[in-house]
């Protein structure tokens, strides 16, 4: 008769148990939540559309779709400063954010972007293959992701590592890209700058000069913006220096600083499509500019990028 060997329970409790801080972790999965919804909504405006080009409903759902990449861009921006403050900083929570990251600046953006190309085509009359819609999108879906990649291996959780970036943050990329989509859209239906109390400052800008209503631009306005997805890509895993936007607003500065900051929430607040496409504009050219002129009181930067993927990491 065989005999049996009777194993030893193991002993489960002799395991550490990591502990999670929940709230920074809920809003990175806020985040996440908002590329999600964004990329549904951009699902739903394609489906609801149905055939007809000019369907109100696309250009209704695909303005919520970019909001929803502004607000992931706010939980994006808290969970990091809220984990410092309760001292919850660490690897599961950058691995977290990160991956959020690639979703909802990444993924996201890109998907928006091939759905506006390829819906407002036939309108346009341009068109272009999808294929090369599809390699746009990827390429800055792609780099994106490549270049949260390089951040985890760059960057610690010690506040000096937040102050500045090699290359195009993710964030700045995505909204450089949403907030064109944006523009494009309230200038093809001006229809959604209507609040309750009639057409916005937008909206009335626009009825003044009806020249700008995109059906008088030409088709070239859609493959534009498609090369727009390989370029902010480039930035993004380039090794350009661009300032921690969220750093540099949140230290210590002058008076005049917080002066300057509220004209520019008020101006936010009466336009803030235009407002919001010349700042990320504006911030991703601000940086190429200086990497092309660089001053001379700049510091030659030593990189040290083949070392850290040849040991595959930090110590």
């Amino acid at each position: 008769m065989p005999v049996l060997a009777l194993r030893a329970p193991r002993n489960y409790a002799l395991r550490p148990v990591r502990r999670v801080t929940a709230l920074p972790n809920l809003l990175t999965l806020a985040n996440a939540f908002c590329g999600l919804l964004a990329i549904a909504k951009a699902i739903d405006a394609l489906v609801l559309s149905g055939s007809a080009a000019n369907a109100p409903v696309f250009y209704e759902k695909l303005e919520t779709a970019c909001l929803l990449i502004f607000l992931g861009m706010v939980f994006d921006a808290l969970d990091g400063k809220v984990a410092r403050l309760v001292g919850g900083s660490s690897e599961f929570g950058a691995q977290l954010d990160s991956f959020s990251d690639a979703l909802t600046f990444g993924v996201a953006p890109a998907l928006l972007a091939k759905v506006l190309i390829e819906h407002e085509g036939p309108a346009l009359g341009y068109s272009g293959h999808p294929r090369l819609h599809f390699i746009a999108a990827a390429s800055f879906a792609l780099m994106a992701i490549l270049r949260l990649a390089r951040f985890n291996l760059e960057t610690t959780t010690d506040e000096s590592s937040h102050r500045d970036f090699k290359g195009l943050p993710s964030p700045a990329a995505a909204g450089a890209v949403v907030s064109t989509l944006l523009l494009y859209l309230v200038l093809r239906r001006p229809q959604l700058e209507v609040d309750e109390a009639g057409p916005t400052p937008l909206g009335r800008l626009i009825s003044f000069f009806p020249e700008l209503r995109i059906e008088s631009m030409p088709w070239w306005v859609l493959p534009a913006i498609a090369l727009l997805l390989p370029l902010y890509g480039s930035l993004m895993v380039s090794r350009v220096r661009y300032v921690h936007a969220v750093s540099f607003l949140t230290r210590k500065g002058s008076f005049f600083l917080l002066v300057y900051l509220c004209f520019a929430a008020f101006l936010l607040f009466v336009a803030p499509i235009p407002v919001l496409f010349l700042a990320f504009q504006g911030f991703a050219l601000f940086g190429a500019l200086r990497a092309l002129f660089p001053r001379k009181s700049d510091e030659p930067e030593v990189d040290d990028e083949d070392e850290i993927f040849a040991h595959g990491g930090r110590d």
